[in-house]
Parts: structure tokens; sequence; C-alpha cells
């Protein structure tokens, strides 16, 4: 089985050792993803509309690179640091996967890695296709 490693290009990849997303076969495994800049500082901070639209665009870029798209998202989970925020969030993830209607699980969380941050999402699709 072929199996493809995507980066986001942060020095956090190496360090921790892990990837934006891995592609293994038909399935893509997108890693939790926040609302961040390219260096890596939040965007939006506290708003969970704008960082639930913000990350689901990385999480949209990292699909895209591995060879698949929104559409062939079956599974998504949102980590939120306050339940209250359900329906901004819900709402972000319905003008993306709207169509779609994957399998989604939303948790609350005590904390992201930086305050700032209030939601973190993380994706699996099946791609039976290729579009490079």
């Amino acid at each position: 089985m072929e199996r493809r490693l995507v980066s986001d290009g942060t020095e956090w990849e190496r360090q921790v050792g892990y990837s934006r997303a891995v592609r293994a076969g038909d399935t893509v495994h997108v890693a939790g993803t926040t609302a961040t800049d390219d260096d890596g500082e939040p965007v939006a901070p506290g708003e969970p509309y704008e960082q639930t639209r913000h990350a689901l665009g990385l999480v949209a870029e990292a699909l895209d690179e591995a060879g698949a798209g929104v559409g062939d998202v079956v599974r998504t989970r949102l980590y939120v640091t306050d339940i209250d925020d359900w329906e901004a969030v819900g709402r972000a993830h319905g003008e993306v996967f709207g169509d779609v209607r994957p399998a989604a699980t939303m948790v609350e969380v005590e904390a992201l890695i930086d305050p700032d941050l209030v939601v973190e999402v993380e994706v699996v699709a099946k791609v039976d296709h290729e579009r490079d």
C-alpha cells in the first residue's frame, strides 16, 4: 500500500513527528487542524465560526494535496472549548459539508494548544479516484 505524507511545512511536524495529512491507499486522514496563519498564530482569536471556517479551509488544502476533496470526506471530528458554540461551529461545518453529510462528532475539551483557539477539526476521507 502506498503511503503519501502531506506537510504544511511547520516546524512542529518534524519536532512532534506528525503530518498534516496521510494518504494510505484510498483513505486520507487529516490531523487535528486549528485556525492558524502561516506563522502559527491564531486567526480570529476566540471566534468559533471564523476559526471553524479557517480550519476547514486548511483541511480542504490538505485533502487536495493528498488527491482528495471535501466531497470525499466520510468522517469529521470537531473539538470545541465551549459546547455552547455548537451552533456557530455547526453552521460553518454545514456550509462546507451540507451536501456531503459525513458522520460527524463534536465534543467539548478543556483546552487546545493555545487559549485563543476554540475549535480543532480532523477528518477522514475515502477516495475512489485520483485527483493528481
